[in-house]
């Protein structure tokens, strides 16, 4: 797709920006009690390096630390962080981006205030009844969250008519300290339970003043804050508002009202709305309703009924892709579009489409694992992006002895390992034994369409720079030593081990593996396993070339899938879950048994929580502490507590059991190789754990 429309120059008020490409505040904990670090400036420059137009500083806190969600926030509420919001300012605008500052009072949030024992500023107490389900969330995960608070409960109060006057004032205050630090504006977040965003929705404010009743009243600390702002900082200084598109919760923000609520910021002086969304249950489901959408698109019609209410700029966020920017944009339906986590797993989002490279763009699969860890003020990570949250190990430089490296393995993590060797000088061959490259990941983006993005970028990725990739090639030593190579990479990723239990190694009970080369064709095999007029069919369907396209295999398995209508699947982790949720999607019964008493624990918790809950909606039973006793032809026995049961199962599917598999690795290292073990090989990580675990080993050698 040509992408004319997201990389058009673009105006909001007085600033002009190269693109219409947004990277939204999102934080990332690495200031120094409200100072800007080394390490925050590097997070924000790589992503100006990568051409994008506007940048939004995470949410600062205007009276840091009161009213402050973290200490680890940029604060504005001194001169004396002026000079390190100088130096980010600066090192933005010289990769020509232009760049603004969420302004913030976190309110019911504000974890500082409930750390140092002040009472949270609220439109109203008592707060709603709270909705947060911690069902999902392992003990270690609550202790995280309780100890930002020193397990200290937060406390409310009304705030008064004076309290709200202090508070336009240092929204004011701060802004002005933006200015004379050289950003090109500040963007008043009025969305996400903030201050703010408590007195909009009616489902906060019950007040009976002039801060609350009518819409135009609960705007009112909105619209004093924006008109503050432009009374001190003049017309040169560009003033975005972020707003709840929608509140996921009876009696909140509706569409409608985020309308009357945009027309209100334009009002009071505001040259851009940015919508966003909102639920009460942070915790459970509700994070991924708003703000971190789990649907593509999910905020954009929120967003277009906004932009037919107001004459300015809207910018639309939600996991929308750059092909669908395009769409929305040339559709007339945003003016810019924020991309959120797909800059924190690639920085140069903009400058690949620029190129006309957009299959090197490394997409997020939406796994929610840098979010995460917000919830305990760390430092995000991601999944398939290695470096962010790791700029202290600076940028990945030429190697002084280029040499030949082998890898052995062609998932994420000898991808991984591969495309950094390579783009250090190093001759690369990656040796694979099955005939496409992807691994588990190739397999998993049956249930997670998301993975295949990666699989295709890295693939992209390592053609680019030039790594000679064998498929249908197992590595051997003396294969590995005719390339030249004397170091290798093993990603040769786990072993599965069946359990000790009767009737375990029955024809119908399919290893992950098993399952993998029935759907993909990947071992004719493992075929043995089916009735011949199914067994028939697939061979049918590998001859014609009928699964080589994992999308393709998705699709036809609504129609026929060569497993039995009762399913139970053994172990209730990542694999379990999500593998649950596809068979019952298709029709199956399936019912998950964990040994454990947390189901998804390798997730990160927002993804879990949706996980879980999209499952129970497709009717998977989801069983917990839960012992495997036999498996007999047509049932599985299992013992939960003291009760016995006895669930029908045609096929069992075994998703435990998974181990690190150093087989290859010894051989190859006693063979003399020098040897370096990555990915679910050697400590099972996932996509994760093997990105990270490959890009590490491609620095090393």
């Amino acid at each position: 797709m040509n992408h004319q429309h997201l990389l058009a120059p673009g105006t909001i008020g007085p600033m002009q920006t190269r693109n219409r490409v947004v990277m939204p505040a999102m934080d990332q904990n690495t200031c120094d009690d409200g100072e800007i670090t080394d390490l925050t400036i590097a997070h924000y420059e790589a992503r100006a390096r990568g051409e994008v137009g506007l940048l939004v500083l995470e949410t600062s806190a205007v009276a840091w630390p009161v009213g402050a969600t973290s200490i680890h926030q940029p604060a504005l509420s001194d001169d004396r962080f002026v000079p390190g919001l100088t130096r980010l300012a600066d090192a933005v605008h010289a990769h020509g981006a232009r760049m603004v500052v969420q302004m913030c009072h976190h309110g019911k949030t504000a974890g500082v205030d409930a750390m140092q024992d002040r009472p949270q500023l609220v439109p109203s107490v008592p707060l709603p009844e709270g909705h947060d389900d911690i069902s999902t969330l392992t003990m270690d995960e609550l202790m995280r969250m309780a100890a930002l608070t020193g397990g200290k409960r937060a406390t409310q109060r009304a705030a008064t008519a004076e309290d709200l006057e202090w508070v336009v004032g240092q929204f004011a205050d701060a802004a002005e300290r933006v200015q004379r630090a050289g950003f090109d504006g500040v963007e008043v977040h009025g969305a996400h339970g903030y201050l703010i965003s408590t007195f909009l929705s009616p489902r906060y404010n019950h007040r009976d003043d002039e801060w609350g009743g009518p819409v135009e009243n609960r705007a009112r600390l909105l619209t004093d804050v924006v008109s503050a702002i432009r009374a001190r900082c003049g017309d040169g200084f560009a003033i975005v508002v972020r707003l709840d598109g929608r509140e996921y919760a009876d009696g909140g923000i509706t569409p409608e009202l985020a309308a009357r609520h945009a027309q209100l910021a334009v009002e009071a002086g505001a040259d851009a709305i940015s919508v966003s969304a909102v639920s009460p249950n942070a915790l459970g489901t509700g994070f991924t309703d708003g703000p971190l959408p789990w649907q593509p698109d999910q905020y954009v019609p929120l967003a277009a009924t906004v932009k037919r209410a107001v004459s300015v700029p809207v910018i639309g966020v939600g996991r929308i892709s750059p092909d669908a920017a395009e769409a929305h944009l040339a559709a007339g339906e945003l003016d810019f579009v924020a991309m959120g986590r797909q800059l924190l797993a690639d920085p140069e989002i903009p400058a690949r489409l620029s190129a006309g490279r957009p299959d090197l763009v490394r997409t997020c699969i939406n796994c929610y694992v840098c979010v995460a860890q917000n919830f305990w003020d760390g430092t995000p990570v991601c999944a398939v992006n290695a470096e962010l949250g790791h700029y202290d190990e600076g940028p990945v430089v030429p190697t002084e002895q280029p040499g030949a490296v082998a890898v052995v393995g062609g998932g994420p993590g000898g991808m991984e390992a591969a495309r950094v060797l390579a783009a250090r000088g190093h001759r690369v061959t990656l040796f694979e034994r099955s005939p496409a490259l992807g691994g588990t990941a190739r397999f998993s983006s049956l249930t997670t369409p998301a993975n295949a993005e990666l699989v295709r970028y890295l693939s992209a990725a390592i053609a680019e720079a030039g790594v000679e990739v064998r498929l249908s090639t197992p590595a051997t030593a003396a294969a590995i030593r005719a390339t030249g190579a004397t170091s290798v990479v093993v990603a040769t990723g786990a072993r599965r081990v069946r359990p000790e239990v009767p009737g375990a190694d029955l024809p119908h009970v399919l290893s992950g593996d098993d399952l993998r080369a029935l759907l993909t064709g990947d071992d004719p095999s493992a075929a043995k396993r089916l009735p011949l007029h199914k067994r028939v069919v697939v061979a049918a369907g590998r001859r014609f070339g009928m699964m080589d396209d994992m999308a393709r295999v998705r699709e036809l398995s609504h129609r026929w899938m060569p497993v039995a209508r009762h399913v139970v699947v053994v172990g209730g982790g990542l694999v379990g879950v999500e593998l649950a949720e596809f068979l019952a999607e298709r029709g199956r019964t399936v019912t998950v048994l964990e040994a454990g008493d947390k189901l998804g624990v390798e997730m990160a918790h927002p993804r879990r929580a949706r996980a879980l809950f999209e499952a129970r909606e497709h009717g998977v039973e989801l069983v917990t502490g839960a012992e495997l006793v036999a498996i007999h032809p047509d049932r599985v026995d299992v013992r939960v507590g003291d009760e016995a049961r006895s669930v029908a199962a045609g096929h069992v599917v075994l998703a435990s059991g998974v181990l690190p598999d150093t087989a290859l690795a010894d051989e190859l290292r006693a063979a003399g190789l020098d040897v370096h073990v990555v990915g679910d090989a050697g400590e099972v990580g996932y996509i994760q754990g093997a990105v990270r675990s490959g890009h590490l080993a491609g620095r090393a050698i």
